[in-house]
């Protein structure tokens, strides 16, 4: 069955108060302080401590900094590229520092569009903090933990009034925010505040693949994330849940986006590539065909979540020369998916085991730790592979009785 992750945002949604949750689901804080210490400051700790809000028992986060932090505190101001420096030395697993990697450069994308400057000008100031990287790199590790195979998410409970920021007052939603939502659904409560925060915004419409009520699932964990303040009368919380489907895979709607182009600098598709990548889209690919007048050209195809839709075709239309866009919503069926780890002569592999229902359909090793271990190794990267699929299968072989 595939594991479903439902993320009920009816109180709002930070960083702190997802990774909460999660923790209060089950994962050890040890184990998420382990994983992240190449990206903590000397001295910093990740603490989960157990608080109230509104008569719920729910778990708080917390990085805690030394006293008199410096470059590295609180008002620390990074470049997307030092952040990006930051993630890359972390031995974190590949495809958890591609998606983390990928968020901050949707969210750099959305800072440069709405303060009308390049993205390699951007600098973060409340997200570019130790904590909100933590929160973001930290939630991204926690959902490939606990192998969740879909998210999906409530309608999000923006808040109302105002927000200090350090560009001054701002409209709850705050600008960035506000796009980061687009395509998401969103209400307001009329509660006072500010209920959904960037990094909050980042992670859920990074990972849900659509919003509405809770799917049809069986529930096996729960947890509640606990806001950082009591609000009268609101329990600032955030609770997940999580289940297995019951479908043989997990089913969800994509947008299909394609367009042909046969004038346009080919150093340009790399970076649409990125683009669109960081935007949350799920793939990208070009296919060579031949247009009018015998000129070869491009095709370029993405799938992308539904509320993604409309972010892509703007990246479409600003990035390229195509004047216009196909798009249609499409039904995807997934295979549930988990990790195993195997280990080899050449040190510990992920492989990925994909299900239809209980029976395995496939097996792969994670090809970037197969990279990764060659070069450390000094071993070509076919026979690391190898080694991996052989373990696999010697793991396996007492479950299914054969290899």
């Amino acid at each position: 069955m595939a594991k479903l992750l439902y993320i009920d945002c009816s109180s709002g949604v930070s960083g702190d108060m997802l990774l909460g949750a999660l923790i209060d689901m089950g994962l050890p804080v040890e184990r998420l302080q382990a994983a992240l210490a190449d990206l903590l400051p000397e001295g910093c700790s990740l603490q989960a401590s157990r608080v109230e809000r509104s008569g719920i028992s729910a778990t708080q986060f917390t990085v805690v900094e030394p006293a008199g932090a410096g470059p590295d505190g609180h008002h620390a101001h990074r470049h997307l590229s030092q952040i990006e420096a930051l993630i890359e030395r972390t031995p974190l697993p590949v495809s958890v520092r591609r998606k983390a990697i990928d968020l901050f450069r949707r969210l750099g994308a959305v800072e440069a569009a709405i303060h009308g400057i390049p993205v390699e000008r951007v600098h973060f100031h409340e997200v570019g903090a130790i904590d909100s990287i933590v929160d973001i790199v930290g939630a991204v590790w926690a959902i490939d933990q606990l192998g969740v195979s879909q998210v999906v998410s409530s309608p999000l409970n923006v808040g109302a009034g105002t927000v200090e920021t350090s560009h001054g007052r701002l409209p709850v939603p705050a600008p960035a925010t506000l796009r980061l939502l687009e395509g998401a659904q969103v209400f307001s409560s009329g509660t006072p505040l500010e209920l959904v925060t960037p990094t909050g915004a980042l992670l859920v419409t990074g990972h849900a693949t659509s919003f509405g009520p809770m799917p049809a699932m069986t529930v096996r964990q729960l947890g509640y994330g606990a806001g950082s303040r009591e609000i009268k009368g609101h329990p600032n919380v955030l609770r997940a849940v999580m289940g297995e489907t019951q479908e043989t895979g997990a089913q969800s709607a994509v947008a299909v986006l394609e367009c042909n182009i046969d004038d346009m600098n080919p150093q340009v598709f790399g970076y649409l590539i990125d683009r669109l990548y960081g935007l949350g889209a799920l793939e990208v690919f070009y296919t060579p065909i031949q247009m009018k007048k015998s000129r070869p050209g491009t095709l370029v195809t993405v799938i992308t979540p539904v509320h993604v839709r409309d972010a892509a075709l703007d990246v479409l239309f600003q990035e390229t020369t195509t004047i216009g866009v196909r798009h249609q919503e499409m039904l995807r069926e997934c295979l549930s998916r988990e990790w195993v780890t195997v280990s080899t002569p050449y040190g510990a592999v992920r492989v990925k085991v994909a299900k239809r229902g209980e029976r395995i359909t496939n097996a792969a090793p994670e090809f970037e730790d197969c990279a990764q271990i060659a070069a450390e190794q000094k071993v070509p990267v076919k026979d690391v592979h190898a080694a991996a699929v052989s373990a696999y299968l010697d793991l396996a072989q007492p479950a299914t009785g054969q290899k």
